[in-house]
């Protein structure tokens, strides 16, 4: 059936309880059916200037309206007064930054060539390889591992100009929704700390949340950036399998569910995500999955062109009510605009999940101790055991997903988006995982399509609520184009109360 826009500039009266829950964040008119281009279409400072978006950062750098070194102090600062609180960034590098900051400075005032991030300080999820600087991927093993190279998603954003501040948490060879480890511990939430900011990117999340940092690079295996991105109120994206490089993760390339992991960018922006994915992308020569495929630019996407599919059930999983009025009011938000909008959802979406998690132990978590084992240790935080396959079981599971994920393709025949919820619920308190609320992320890690998730509303307990944005493969422009629609109507980023 098609679907009606609702008005979302009114309150959503759910029927459980009574309870009322606002869409968050003001409504701003649209200037017509392109792409939004959200707060950066004029490159400014927000007030305070650690909630900047990267483009605004890099422009008032590169002009001299901002000096590096005082953003890198500012963030040095934020980090200093959350992180005892969250426990989000585990290695800092401050001296190196500040001295960083200062050379990056002094090539401003030369008028040196600059690269997109010059000046920009990141901190980087635990997994990835950090050259001369401690890497653990949470791994007692590696609790004082010291790569000789960077991965080489960080190599790209350092050689693009910016500046490494630290390392950020991440559970055991990320292999957790809740971000937890033998070596560091456990990361809270900035809008509760008595919930997770979830996994595995949950440390890289909550401080770029908290304004610790520009952004950060995450990881997504099962909905590992786009998770953390709901559950602390900010935007992140999985890009097409064969994008990124994975090369210098701790959970690297190959295996039998290679299509799974994806390395993808954390924001508190769209406009962030925007910017860094052509940095990030493209073949390394190393990771052997990764091709040169064309990346679209999301502000020649043309919104009132699109078929837009929405669902707010999985038929796995019934979200919170206002999970559900959330993406709802997304979808109005694209019939607004001119978009074909219907309430439909793939075939077979509802088999997703079983399918993801016999796929994920079908080798018996032999990867996981192929892991363990080159990292020198057998101690372990995590499950490495499991039934594992025969050959007959193993090749009726791969007919399976193929069989799945040609029927779902299907409905990209129709359908140019997809608008879902990121998860059945706002940001659990620890230890309360319950997979199948994470369907709607894994769905998405088993199909290999591109993902991107916007905040777009608040629960009624002050937790952020994000939009899930999915596109067919090599489609990030039109999954970022989308979002960042979203976000100049429903209100995007908003700071946590840490």
């Amino acid at each position: 059936m098609t679907y009606s826009a609702i008005n979302r500039r009114d309150a959503v009266k759910l029927a459980a309880g009574g309870v009322l829950a606002v869409v968050a964040g003001s409504c701003r008119s649209s200037e017509g059916p392109s792409a939004s281009r959200g707060p950066d279409t004029v490159a400014t400072l927000r007030d305070p200037m650690h909630y900047s978006s990267v483009r605004s950062l890099a422009s008032a750098i590169r002009d001299g309206r901002v000096s590096s070194v005082e953003f890198v102090e500012a963030c040095l600062a934020r980090i200093d007064a959350v992180n005892p609180a969250l426990n989000a960034v585990v290695q800092l590098r401050a001296e190196e930054a500040r001295a960083e900051a200062r050379r990056a400075d002094d090539a401003v005032a030369r008028g040196e060539p600059l690269g997109p991030l010059h000046g920009v300080p990141v901190t980087i999820k635990d997994s990835l390889d950090t050259a001369g600087m401690i890497t653990t991927g949470g791994s007692m093993g590696r609790a004082a591992f010291v790569p000789e190279r960077d991965a080489t998603v960080v190599r790209r954003v350092k050689a693009a100009g910016a500046i490494l501040l630290g390392k950020t948490n991440t559970p055991e060879l990320t292999l957790s929704f809740e971000t937890d480890n033998l070596v560091y511990g456990r990361t809270n939430n900035p809008w509760d700390v008595t919930r997770t900011s979830g996994g595995s990117s949950g440390g890289a999340a909550a401080i770029v949340a908290c304004g610790g940092a520009a952004f950060d690079i995450g990881s997504d295996y099962g909905g590992s950036i786009r998770l953390p991105a709901h559950f602390n109120g900010i935007a992140g994206i999985k890009p097409t399998h064969g994008r990124v490089p994975r090369t210098g993760h701790i959970f690297p390339f190959g295996g039998t569910h290679d299509a799974f992991q994806q390395l993808g960018p954390l924001g508190r922006h769209v406009d962030d995500l925007v910017l860094l994915l052509p940095i990030l992308a493209g073949p390394d020569n190393v990771d052997p999955a990764i091709v040169p495929m064309p990346l679209g630019e999301p502000g020649a996407v043309d919104l009132s062109t699109l078929r837009v599919g929405f669902h707010v059930d999985n038929g796995i999983r019934t979200p919170t009510p206002e999970i559900q009025a959330v993406v709802r009011a997304a979808a109005g938000v694209m019939s607004e605009v001119g978009a074909r909008v219907d309430e439909s959802r793939p075939d077979g979406i509802e088999e997703s999940f079983a399918l993801n998690r016999q796929v994920f132990g079908a080798d018996g978590r032999a990867a996981v101790r192929r892991l363990l084992r080159e990292a020198g240790t057998t101690e372990a935080s995590i499950a490495t055991e499991g039934p594992g396959l025969s050959a007959i079981e193993l090749d009726q599971l791969l007919a399976d997903w193929y069989g799945l994920r040609s029927r779902m393709h299907r409905y990209l025949e129709n359908h140019d988006v997809i608008l879902s919820p990121v998860n059945g619920k706002p940001a659990i308190p620890h230890g309360a995982t319950d997979l199948p609320d994470y369907s709607y992320t894994m769905t998405y890690n088993l199909t290999g399509w591109p993902g991107a998730v916007v905040r777009g509303g608040t629960s009624p307990e002050g937790l952020p609520i994000g939009v899930q944005v999915v596109a067919a493969p090599a489609r990030e422009d039109i999954a970022l184009a989308v979002a960042a629609h979203l976000e100049s109507e429903l209100g995007g980023f908003e700071p946590p109360p840490l």
